[in-house]
């Protein structure tokens, strides 16, 4: 576990990159760019929730994804007390996908949760047979179908302002798309391995 911290916080800290360049951007350029954190979490072998929870094994690895999603948080944490600092311009785009996600509630935001869990997994596991161009592509389509990542959640909530990231609600909001997530990242195992067993 104490190798997977530090790998887990550089994740967080590589997709806020992509957060704040689609803050600044916006749009379908802003979308693109945003695929950086990704690949580049791909490339150096990174540990990021999305890119780890389809792919772990059943019995165990429960510990592990825990503390991926713990230091991915810690990652856009340091990452978000850095450019309220230096970049505040970015703090009120940042409220606003916060207040958006508030809006949607946490059901709605559970489902919009899963389709960027899928598209993840699927873009990682072309990634790791040598495959880039669904991870490259993979980023801007969850970003412009509106679905949510909760590991570029965790920035922007963490970059909006205090009073509004400190309501009860948000907590229940980040935990559905956690969840959500998961759910996404997983429906390849639970859709194609029961008809391989047939």
């Amino acid at each position: 576990m104490c190798e997977i911290l530090p790998r887990a916080i550089l994740a967080g800290i590589c997709i806020s990159i992509g957060c704040v360049v689609n803050l600044r951007v916006g749009g379908v350029a802003g979308a693109v760019l945003f695929a950086f954190g990704l690949t580049t979490v791909v490339y150096y072998g990174l540990k990021l929730y999305t890119g780890t929870a389809g792919f772990i094994r059943r019995q165990g690895d429960w510990a592990m994804l825990l503390v991926v999603l713990l230091g991915n948080i810690v990652g856009c944490w340091l990452s978000a007390l850095m450019i309220q600092y230096a970049q505040p311009d970015c703090v009120e785009p940042a409220s606003a996908i916060l207040a958006s996600r508030l809006a949607k509630g946490p059901w709605a935001y559970f489902l919009l949760a899963i389709g960027c869990g899928f598209i993840m997994t699927t873009a990682v596991e072309f990634a790791r047979k040598g495959k880039m161009l669904p991870l490259l592509f993979g980023v801007p389509v969850f970003i412009l179908c509106g679905f949510t990542h909760s590991i570029a959640d965790a920035f922007y909530f963490l970059l909006s302002p205090s009073p509004q990231l400190l309501q009860p609600m948000v907590l229940a909001i980040y935990l559905s798309g956690v969840l959500g997530n998961f759910v996404g990242c997983n429906l390849y195992r639970w859709a194609l391995i029961p008809s391989k067993q047939k």
